[in-house]
């Protein structure tokens, strides 16, 4: 209806605006050891903290007057064309956030124009996410000469994946103490207090009840807490292993017929390495700050990997991401495209598949809107001289990572 002028239609009104409402709102719908799981880090959450505070380490410049119009936000990453260069990261367990889970990602990343990259302890299955999907995906796995990894890797190339994340970072699991102060484990340990917590949360314990996607699919059946409990084991037993090495890698490099990416890069001479061996490309990643604490921030050790090895493979970052100037700061210092998990699973949380979706086209809006207010006409224009150095700046006095110790340490602090 128009009167006066003035289009008073109704028009949809989303309540969240940024990744951080729809982080706020999963924090409310979830108990306290689902949450401490899904958000929180290592040890005093050193690394956690600071892959959100180094990327203010960097100003954006903007040229006026360019003439641009609307910027182009595709790339080509994976061997795939992709809309805009952000895709999601492999999560394990994703179920506990939501029982929907990596299919409502997968489903909500292609009709956003990108790709997932599915957990080897997904929630839903390797054939499941293929079956669910149009585009081929990709499939994330440890290094393990073995039976249980050459199945894995059969199953996904006869699903139709073509393309495998190894994670390398993972010789132990990191110690992450909000977690045990919570009871995460499996089965979990159950306090009165936080019976009483999961009580509070009777939407989450009914979808857990009823859907039972809380276990690792690709590696038992079923998703009740029993087969939850066995696919922890299966993990603990074949994928943790610290005596794991390059030679595991090769053989990996060597058994699979598509393009490879090693996951859980920091060092430029591991980089170096890596592409020696076959590798199409790496990803910069901490793990989100959820093993080695002191480890430099993704962002940090981005610029040295690229140098090592930009020319010769893709480099993909990963770990802090939360803002579509972050995209923005990691294309301009090399990266091709960015993975995100914490972020789409807040979502997920939220609304499901929809909360995907909207995190997604936050993150699209967001670069768009930054490019054009730098006078940027495509992300493929974007280098290290769109970045300016900020000196002497106050690392917590700008940055919404302070938002996790004002809100979130106190709810690790106790069971």
């Amino acid at each position: 209806m128009i009167v006066s002028g003035f289009d008073l239609r109704l028009r949809p009104v989303h309540r969240y605006v940024t990744v951080e409402d729809y982080r706020r709102a999963a924090r409310a719908r979830l108990p306290n050891f689902v949450w401490a799981y899904l958000d929180g880090g290592a040890e005093d959450l050193v690394t956690l903290r600071e892959n959100r505070t180094g990327f203010s380490a960097w100003s954006l410049r903007s040229r006026v007057l360019t003439g641009k119009g609307k910027p182009d936000l595709s790339t080509t990453v994976v061997g795939k064309d992709i809309k805009f260069p952000v895709m999601l990261a492999p999560t394990g367990y994703t179920g506990l956030a939501h029982w929907e889970g990596e299919l409502s990602a997968a489903r909500a990343a292609e009709a956003a124009g990108t790709r997932v990259v599915l957990s080897t302890v997904s929630s839903w299955s390797i054939e499941e996410i293929a079956e669910a999907t149009t585009d081929d995906q990709c499939f994330q796995l440890y290094p393990r000469e073995g039976d249980l990894t050459t199945r894995l890797m059969n199953r996904a190339w006869q699903a139709g994946y073509r393309t495998l994340f190894v994670t390398v970072d993972v010789p132990a699991v990191g110690l992450r103490e909000g977690e045990r102060r919570m009871g995460m484990s499996m089965p979990p340990s159950l306090t009165p207090s936080r019976m009483l917590n999961i009580a509070c949360h009777p939407l989450w314990a009914s979808r857990v009840l009823r859907h039972k996607r809380i276990s690792g699919r690709n590696l038992v059946d079923t998703g009740r807490l029993r087969d939850a409990v066995e696919s922890l084991a299966i993990q603990t037993r074949h994928v943790v292993q610290s005596a794991l090495s390059w030679d595991d890698f090769a053989w990996m490099r060597d058994q699979w017929k598509g393009r490879i990416y090693i996951k859980g890069i920091l060092d430029p001479a591991d980089a170096d390495k890596a592409v020696s061996l076959g590798a199409d490309g790496v990803v910069v990643s901490n793990h989100g700050g959820r093993q080695l604490e002191y480890a430099v921030s993704s962002i940090a050790a981005l610029p040295d990997v690229v140098a090592a090895v930009g020319s010769r493979a893709e480099v993909i970052l990963d770990s802090g991401i939360r803002r579509g100037t972050d995209v923005i700061k990691a294309l301009a210092l090399g990266a091709k495209a960015v993975l995100i998990g914490r972020p789409y699973i807040y979502g997920l949380a939220v609304e499901g598949q929809l909360g995907v979706e909207r995190v997604l086209e936050i993150f699209r809006s967001e670069i768009e809107r930054t490019l054009l207010l730098m006078g940027v006409g495509s992300v493929r224009e974007l280098d290290r001289s769109w970045l300016i150095p900020r000196a002497g700046r106050d690392e917590d006095s700008d940055n919404p990572s302070t938002l996790f110790d004002q809100a979130v340490r106190p709810h690790y602090r106790s069971g």
